[in-house]
Formats: structure tokens, sequence, C-alpha cells
């Protein structure tokens, strides 16, 4: 079952996927053909697992739609592990245990990695949300901190200085406790990368709005809202913003602010 967008029985067309899965390299996953994975903890929610490292990647991503009176009240993360939840639509109730934070539509929180992550839809129907999950890279004399906002809020700036695409830094990017960052990129219709990037950080992107080209280890594919991207460790990787109204924007996690170690 399609449930994300509401298919089931037969398609009335021969099958057909815009899917491309290439394990440790990228993987384009739409929306259509998802199907809900049963999470522990998860209480009247339908959920779908993105990335893992049975992908190839370091960390996990999920698509969760809360349903009236969803929650996850065993708690989310902790015990090493940092947590992030994205606000796409509806209205939650996160917290920490000790803390709650009221998140609205494109509200965040980060959780650093001796916290647990508990929710709560607070939505008179249905809320839906983007939630990461990673093992936290330890350094010397920092520490991460809990970390709430709405990107609404945040000012946007020129990415490498080019005034059509704009970019917003979710969490801090001057403080080494962070050993990862979340941002917001937004391409106008024709806009693009001043480059195609080569680099050791992997991503996990979830297009918000629009639609875009996406050069995937030099394969271009067609992207829209809705539709999710893994990267890997020095895929290649650009964009063009292309359709006829919406700016091409999608949410990412980039790994950040640590060395890479000679061990396994």
């Amino acid at each position: 079952m399609g449930y994300k967008n509401g298919q089931t029985g037969y398609p009335g067309a021969p099958l057909a996927s815009r899917a491309v899965i290439k394990k440790n390299n990228y993987a384009l996953i739409p929306p259509a053909g998802l199907v809900k994975n049963r999470v522990p903890g998860f209480d009247n929610c339908e959920m779908t697992i993105l990335a893992s490292r049975k992908l190839g990647a370091s960390f996990v991503d999920y698509v969760v739609t809360m349903l009236p009176e969803g929650k996850n009240d065993l708690g989310f993360g902790g015990d090493g592990v940092e947590t992030f939840v994205y606000v796409l639509d509806g209205r939650i109730r996160a917290g920490d245990g000790s803390r709650d934070y009221a998140l609205e539509r494109d509200g965040y929180l980060y959780l650093p990695p001796d916290k647990k992550l508990y929710l709560e839809n607070r939505a008179g129907g249905n809320s839906e949300l983007f939630l990461y999950k990673r093992l936290y890279q330890p350094l010397a004399g920092h520490q991460p901190r809990a970390f709430a906002g709405n990107a609404g809020e945040i000012k946007s700036y020129d990415y490498e200085g080019m005034k059509d695409v704009q970019i917003w830094d979710l969490l801090p990017t001057d403080d080494l406790g962070f050993d990862m960052n979340f941002h917001i990129l937004s391409f106008e219709r024709g806009a693009s990368h001043g480059y195609i990037e080569t680099h050791v950080q992997e991503h996990g992107a979830l297009i918000l709005e629009g639609e875009g080209i996406y050069n995937l280890d030099n394969e271009w594919l067609t992207v829209g809202k809705g539709d999710y991207i893994f990267m890997a460790a020095y895929t290649l990787q650009a964009a063009y913003g292309i359709g006829r109204s919406e700016c091409f924007r999608y949410l990412y996690s980039k790994d950040c602010n640590r060395d890479e170690s000679l061990k396994e």
C-alpha cells in the first residue's frame, strides 16, 4: 500500500516508480510507494523509515504522521543518540521530560544525546513531522545543548553570494558542541548551485516545495515536493530550481565540526 498517496488495489496502469536506490551512494524516494513501519513507542502514528545504515547512512530519517492522540511517551533517542524533529504541518508538544516546547508548522527542536525526545500531537487533526537521529560524536571540552526555533522566524542569507539562492541555518554554526546541523536551501526558478559539490559530508534531504533537477553522482533526476534524497559521502551533487511558480526548497542535514577518524 502506498499510504502517502492512498494507493491501494490495482493501479489501472503498468507499475512504475521514480524511486532510485543505489546503496552507499544515493537514493531518491518519492512519496508514492512508501509503506508504514511500526516503530515501538510511537502510538497512533503512521511513519516510514527513509534512510538508515541499511541504505548506507550514519543516521536515520523518518516521516511521521501523528494521528489524533498520536504520541511517543516512551522516549526517542538519548543514551548517546541525538535527535531532531521538524514540524511539516500541524501542532505538537515536544520535550525532554523536564521542559516542553510548543511547535507549529516550521518549528523544530534539537535534543542532545543525554536527553530523550517525547512527542504529542496537539493539533485538531493530523500533524506531519520529519524526524532524525544519529549517534553523537563527542569532542573534548564541548557539549551540545537543546535548541528550539522556527524556520519562519530565521533570517536567510545569500548562499555563496547568490541572491536567488537563500539558506537558513537552523542550529548554531559556531558551536563545536554540535556535530551536525540542519539547513533549508531555496532556489528561485533557474537558480542553481555554483558548482557540482564533492565532499565528505553526507545529507538526508526532504523537498518542502517546488520542483528541481538534482545531480546525484552525475545523474540528473527530476524531484519535487515530498521527495526524499539521501546523499552519501563524496556523492556528486548539485541542483537547479525549475517549475512554474514556487521556489525549489528543501530541508537537509549535514554532519560537521569533526575530523575524520582512522578507526573503523
